[in-house]
């Protein structure tokens, strides 16, 4: 048997843990209104070299190409605050443990950046799909309980590498677009990963502000169907992302499904150019189905492409998609006595190029879809955070440290005049 003073101990222990999960967090301190997302990765260093500090560190890897004044040209561009994307899978490979402390020192060095440039910052945790040369994604943590677990432990670690932060600088994401309960067999098991993940990190990071979602890429109809009620916490922001309509939004993204790297050249809205126009168009993209398509989808390929455009032909139709769910958000949130402006919409956006192709979609496109989509976010009183700065949807760099058109930038600018 345990000394007693050695019991005595450990019970006061666990009582004063009961205690500080027992207690409400505080009344939210963190607000925002206006964001862009950071990079995630740009050269995307193979999980063998994640054990090398010169390819993984600093972290997130921007770090490496930005300078505060780049930081500083985005407050004075009319944003508030900045969605910083940490990839957690390094924290999760064997690859990285003798660097494990340097890569959470190094994400809070990130965040006060950000804030010597006078800007929040949403540390957001953000899974992407294993394949190729990593091995861990958002795949393997929701398919395997043991690496959910480890996940969950990252999200504890996280949090308390951000807990003594300013909680009106810094708000805590942690988990970027769950895959899961998105199929037509009703699972429900996001509820249950939700709640551990909202423990975890408020374990630690009792004053911080949660950026909390619903399941299935954290669409608008997976948080319709989240009860807040279950997480009793004042101190919360729901958030939901929308590229609605997807056919425009993700034009070539090779990555997007089997259908939409056949897609280019489309107009924002559709009826932006003459019909004989976007005829010349839709038949070049049916060419490119049937020359490159397997034969055997080539038929349902087809017959997509002209579903999707009659969904959206006109004003009216297109209006309707992009309102969805904006509306589904909205309406959830007055269920659930949710103030707008706990709501966020937290990524949506165009493509710009896809990585490896020539085409571009034009910057009057992108423009009008980021200034269509900013006033629906507005007129419901919730805050939005643009995706992103570079690469494929960037608005700030395209690739290879190249200037995107400022077209989209510009939009933003204008509302903060």
């Amino acid at each position: 048997m345990a000394p007693l003073s050695v019991m005595i101990k450990g019970i006061g222990t666990v009582l004063l843990l009961l205690a500080a999960l027992m207690l409400p967090a505080n009344a939210m301190t963190f607000t925002m209104k206006r964001g862009l997302n950071l990079d995630i990765w740009t050269t995307w260093p193979g999980e063998d070299k994640w054990g090398d500090p010169a390819a993984i560190l600093p972290y997130p890897e921007w770090r490496k190409f930005l300078t505060d004044a780049d930081l500083e040209a985005l407050k004075d561009a009319g944003f508030d605050f900045l969605r910083m994307p940490v990839d957690p899978s390094p924290f999760l490979s064997d690859k990285t443990a003798a660097l494990r402390d340097d890569l959470y020192a190094s994400v809070l060095d990130s965040v006060r950046m950000i804030n010597r440039a006078g800007l929040k910052v949403v540390v957001d945790l953000h899974l992407i799909p294993a394949g190729g040369d990593r091995s861990l994604g958002m795949g393997e943590v929701m398919a395997d309980p043991a690496t959910f677990d480890a996940f969950v432990a990252v999200v504890r670690k996280m949090a308390a590498t951000l807990a003594s932060e300013d909680p009106a600088m810094v708000a805590f994401e942690p988990m970027n677009e769950p895959v899961v309960d998105c199929d037509a067999d009703n699972t429900h098991s996001w509820p249950d990963r939700l709640r551990r993940l909202y423990a975890a990190a408020r374990a630690s990071a009792t004053r911080l502000t949660l950026i909390l979602s619903g399941g299935c890429y954290a669409s608008a109809e997976a948080l319709s169907k989240v009860d807040p009620a279950a997480i009793a916490d004042d101190n919360i922001i729901w958030t939901f992302h929308s590229y609605n309509p997807f056919l425009l939004t993700h034009q070539g993204a090779t990555w997007a499904g089997d259908f939409i790297p056949y897609v280019t050249g489309l107009p924002y809205p559709l009826t932006a150019v003459p019909r004989a126009e976007l005829d010349t168009v839709l038949d070049a993209i049916r060419a490119r189905i049937k020359a490159e398509a397997p034969w055997t989808r080539r038929g349902g390929l087809l017959a997509y492409l002209d579903e999707q455009v009659a969904s959206m032909d006109s004003e009216e139709k297109l209006l309707k998609i992009m309102d969805a769910p904006f509306k589904q958000a909205d309406a959830w949130a007055k269920a659930n006595g949710i103030k707008p402006e706990n709501v966020t919409l937290g990524e949506f956006g165009m493509i710009r190029q896809e990585y490896g192709n020539d085409h571009v979609i034009p910057a009057k496109y992108r423009a009008a879809y980021v200034r269509d989509m900013i006033a629906r976010a507005e007129a419901h009183g919730f805050s939005w955070s643009l995706w992103g700065y570079g690469g494929a949807f960037g608005v700030v760099e395209a690739f290879e440290g190249k200037k995107a058109e400022p077209d989209v930038l510009d939009e933003v600018r204008k509302l903060a005049k």
